[in-house]
């Protein structure tokens, strides 16, 4: 009896506890229950919009980078060297200012050599004109006028002869110095290459000490470092290589240039020589004075034309020692410094002007149709990632790429304060349509299920409707609905948590109260 009472009475007790939990789950169920339930009819919070007439405008962005409108690389006519060049790339330069000036020693010569020449014939026609009366002295007059014509085509000759060899050899001179430097820069580069190897060699020893443990990340990063300095000092040494090799160039060229021109100045002047021989011969043997005088006359006039020309023309070749800016811009390229050998062939500088700017972009047939020139572009750099700029349409190719069919479309706009540099990257949006006065909502009123896409209502008495509407044009902000509700109606553009139809709403300020979307209170 007494075993049957000790366990039975801990059976009991296990049983009252098992049946006081459960009926403690129950409330807590019931409980819960109450509260899901009073928390589905509580009203939704959500903001509202109005449904409202708006403009949706279509747009089409392409890329682009920032361009000079107008880029001079300034190179002379003349070869010589540079004696004055002081602007560097970021200098602002004006129009008609002196950039550079090359040497005009040897061009200087010319002029004055014209100039004598031009004198002299002035000199022989006045004295064949004064003459012109008496037969016999016009003779002896022109036999001695060419007799000191003689002389000074050989003397010319003589001159001629000197200056080629003067000139010859400078230019060797200018060659042999040239190759010079091509050998200390093929040292150079060699050096960098040596360097840029030990630097590598170095850099994989100290990562694999480091990937082992032993030796701190700093290190790496200094080799990694030293490797990417000597990279740069083997490219610089490369361009300080092609700079050379283009000196080279440019001795040789000129050397060839001074053999030319010394071939055919002595030629020159050894024609002259033989004209003077002849033209002597010729007056000493001239027995009709009448005749010949007049012809001598003509002849003394087209000399004096002649030298006005060869004077006027070295002149030119004088003035075209000094280059001058051809525009007001900003020096972006310098291509020579001071002592350096200009040619023809080679610019010295580069000059932008960029008080405008302009980007080319690439559009696509369908869109080309809906664009005209002077049309409004707005203009997103990435260094001004959030401000938009106006621009308009200055240019569209008419011909399309052969390959992409693309057009290129070149916008322009202004830039006076020198924001904008040439090979900026720029997103251009151009306008195609714009739809006048559809009915719109916030493109977050949209709402989908399935297939269908529906916005909530809110209606008269603050209920939630969901009604299915048919969507067309839209932009960035907003999408048109057609006729599926009246204008003034507000939708739920945002909601703390799901609304289902029939939900009470509460609205605290209606979105666009201040803002983009308009309306008041509901």
């Amino acid at each position: 009896m007494k075993r049957w009472f000790s366990v039975a009475i801990p059976v009991l007790i296990l049983l009252a506890l098992i049946a006081w939990r459960v009926g403690q789950k129950r409330a807590e169920d019931a409980g819960q229950m109450a509260q899901k339930a009073m928390r589905m009819n509580m009203p939704a919070t959500v903001t509202l919009a109005s449904v409202q007439l708006h403009d949706i405008s279509k747009t089409f962005e392409a890329t682009g980078s920032a361009e000079a409108p107008l880029d001079v690389n300034i190179a002379p006519k003349v070869t010589g060297r540079i004696e004055y060049l002081k602007v560097r790339e970021g200098d602002r330069v004006r129009k008609g200012q002196m950039l550079v000036r090359i040497d005009s020693t040897e061009v200087e010569g010319e002029v004055q050599q014209a100039m004598a020449s031009l004198a002299e014939a002035q000199y022989k026609l006045a004295q064949a004109q004064m003459t012109q009366g008496s037969n016999d002295v016009g003779v002896n007059t022109q036999i001695r006028q060419q007799k000191a014509g003689l002389s000074s085509a050989e003397a010319d000759y003589n001159q001629a002869y000197h200056n080629a060899e003067a000139q010859i050899a400078a230019a060797k001179a200018n060659l042999t110095d040239a190759q010079s430097s091509v050998e200390n820069a093929k040292a150079s580069v060699k050096s960098a290459q040596t360097n840029l190897d030990n630097a590598k060699i170095k850099y994989d020893r100290i990562n694999g000490l480091y990937l082992k443990g032993f030796i701190a990340a700093q290190d790496v990063d200094d080799a990694k470092a030293n490797v990417s300095v000597q990279e740069s000092a083997l490219e610089i040494a490369r361009g300080q290589l092609k700079a050379a090799e283009a000196n080279r160039e440019s001795a040789q060229e000129q050397l060839n240039v001074a053999k030319t021109k010394s071939a055919a100045d002595i030629a020159s002047a050894k024609a002259k020589l033989i004209q003077s021989k002849a033209s002597l011969e010729y007056a000493q043997a001239n027995d009709s004075q009448k005749s010949a005088y007049r012809q001598s006359i003509a002849a003394l006039k087209a000399s004096v034309a002649a030298a006005k020309a060869a004077l006027a023309s070295a002149k030119a070749k004088r003035a075209d020692t000094v280059l001058y800016s051809p525009l007001d811009g900003y020096v972006t390229g310098r291509y020579s410094d001071p002592g350096a050998i200009a040619s023809p062939t080679q610019p010295i500088l580069a000059v932008q002007f960029m008080k405008q700017i302009w980007v080319s972009i690439s559009v696509p047939e369908e869109v080309c149709a809906r664009i005209h020139i002077g049309q409004n572009a707005k203009i997103r750099f990435d260094a001004y990632p959030d401000r938009k700029f106006n621009a308009s349409i200055i240019q569209i190719n008419p011909a399309a790429d052969s390959t992409s069919r693309q057009f290129t479309v070149r916008v322009i706009m202004s830039n006076t304060t020198n924001m904008f540099k040439p090979g900026m990257f720029a997103h251009v949006t151009l306008e195609t349509d714009r739809i006048k006065n559809a009915v719109v909502v916030p493109r977050e009123a949209i709402q989908r299920s399935g297939n269908d896409q529906y916005v909530v209502v809110a209606d008269k008495g603050n209920k939630a409707k969901r009604v299915i509407v048919q969507t067309g044009s839209e932009d960035d902000d907003y999408i048109s609905i057609g006729d599926s509700l009246a204008l003034g109606e507000k939708v739920v553009v945002m909601s703390a948590t799901p609304v289902k139809d029939g939900q009470m709403l509460v609205t605290g300020q209606m979105k666009g109260q201040k803002g983009k979307f308009g309306g008041k209170r509901p």
